[in-house]
C-alpha cells in the first residue's frame, strides 16, 4: 500500500476516531465488512469524516459486484462523479493503486451526456432534481450508480450510501442492477439494506 493510501486511511481513522476506537476500523480497510461505519461526533469533523468513508465505500465497490466477462477482463476501471465532487481528493489518492491488478481512473463528470464511459458513476447531491432522469439515461447501461441522496436506491439507482445517526450505510436496489446484467456479492447483500423500487 502506497504512503499517501495509509496517509488518507489513517486522517480517516483520526477523524472518525470513536468508531475506530470501538474497532470498527476495520470496516473501512475491508470497505464493508459490517453493516455501518460510524461518523466523529465533532460537527466540523463530520463533513470530512463522512465523505473520507463515503470515498473509501464507493472505492472498494467493485469488489462486491460480478460483472459481465466483457467489463470484468477489462484492464482498467473508471470511476465517475457527476456534479460536484463532495470527495475532495480522496478517490484520486485511493486510485493511485489498482483493484484486482486493474488500474483505476476517476472523472469528474458536469453532465451525463459527456461522453465518457463509467464502470461507477456516483451522482452527487448537487444533482438531485434531476436524479430520476439521470437513473433513466444510464438503463441498459452496465454501470453501477451510486449516490448518498436520499430516496436514490427506491427511485431505481443501485447503490445508496446512506447516513443513520453516526453511521454510514449501504441501501441496495439488487433489481436495477440485475436489469444491466450485474450482481451483487452475498457478503454485500447480507451486510447492506435491500429495497424494492
Amino acid at each position: 500500500m502506497s504512503i499517501a493510501i495509509s496517509k488518507f486511511i489513517l486522517a480517516a481513522k483520526r477523524a472518525a476516531w470513536p468508531a475506530f476506537r470501538r474497532g470498527w476500523w476495520l470496516s473501512v480497510l475491508l470497505a464493508l465488512s459490517v453493516p455501518g461505519i460510524s461518523l466523529s461526533a465533532r460537527a466540523d469533523q463530520a463533513a470530512i469524516s463522512e465523505y473520507s468513508l463515503k470515498a473509501v465505500l464507493f472505492f472498494k465497490l467493485p469488489q462486491f459486484v460480478y460483472w459481465p466477462d466483457t467489463v470484468s477482463t477489462r484492464n482498467n476501471l473508471i470511476f465517475c462523479v457527476l456534479g460536484n465532487n463532495p470527495f475532495g481528493k480522496a478517490l484520486e489518492l485511493l486510485a493511485r493503486e489498482p483493484i484486482d491488478g486493474r488500474q483505476v481512473e476517476i472523472v469528474n463528470l458536469a453532465a451525463v451526456g459527456d461522453g465518457i464511459v463509467c464502470d461507477f458513476i456516483f451522482i452527487s447531491r448537487s444533482e438531485n432534481a434531476s436524479v430520476e432522469g439521470i437513473i433513466r439515461k444510464f438503463a441498459g447501461k452496465r454501470v453501477v450508480t451510486v449516490s448518498d441522496i436520499p430516496g436514490f436506491a427506491k427511485a431505481g439507482g443501485m447503490v445508496e450510501l446512506t447516513v443513520s445517526g453516526e453511521r454510514v450505510g449501504v441501501t441496495l436496489n439488487r433489481k436495477a442492477a440485475q436489469k444491466q446484467g450485474l450482481e451483487f456479492n452475498a457478503q454485500l447483500l447480507r451486510l447492506a439494506k435491500v429495497v424494492e423500487p
